[in-house]
């Protein structure tokens, strides 16, 4: 059977918060954490497009096709984030933002892509998460929407805290034109397709 007649399957995910972006794994030090095998049924060869740390929420692609797992991540589809961060962000530190800011990865010093960032209106319409956030007794906090079309490893948390306002809930709404509408904390729903 050649490889365009095989059927792959599609997904989209709301993760919750303290799951991992990936299927079972044998090690031992990860045996009492959270995979997303156990949120649905996946057939094998189940992937994750991208990822989602592990205190991170929201949309996540799942598909058993390589080839779209690789366009989506190898080319300039943007990503929506919805951000708490700590204290009531500046105008400033958003123009920052927009610009690009430096940051490490290992030895590594990289300028962030110029982006899409401005602050939220209204507290956006999210579950509760199952930990705790810290509430405004402990000092101001605000929510931004940040647009990348990179993602490096945990890019947003540290472009936030790079212009002084550090992340301390981060949800991703949108995956270019696929968004979080309509599902729930932790339901997965199978789609015919992701491109």
């Amino acid at each position: 059977m050649s490889s365009d007649t095989v059927k792959h399957f599609h997904y989209k995910l709301f993760k919750p918060y303290g799951y991992l972006s990936q299927f079972m794994s044998n090690a031992k030090h990860e045996q009492k954490k959270k995979f997303l095998g156990e949120l649905y049924d996946f057939p094998e060869g189940t992937m994750a497009i991208g990822r989602l740390d592990k205190d991170s929420e929201g949309l996540l692609l799942l598909t058993t096709d390589g080839q779209i797992s690789y366009t989506i991540t190898s080319t300039s589809v943007e990503k929506e984030y919805y951000v708490q961060v700590d204290g009531d962000i500046t105008n400033d530190a958003l123009e920052q933002l927009k610009k690009g800011v430096d940051l490490s990865h290992k030895k590594d010093t990289y300028t962030t892509k110029p982006c899409k960032a401005y602050k939220l209106i209204e507290v956006p319409d999210l579950p509760e998460r199952g930990k705790n956030i810290r509430d405004d007794r402990h000092g101001k906090t605000s929510w931004i929407s940040i647009t990348i079309t990179e993602g490096k490893f945990r890019q947003v948390r540290k472009m936030t805290a790079a212009v002084g306002f550090p992340t301390l809930r981060l949800v991703r709404v949108r995956i270019g034109a696929i968004t979080l509408k309509g599902l729930n904390y932790g339901e997965v729903k199978e789609m015919n397709g992701l491109v």
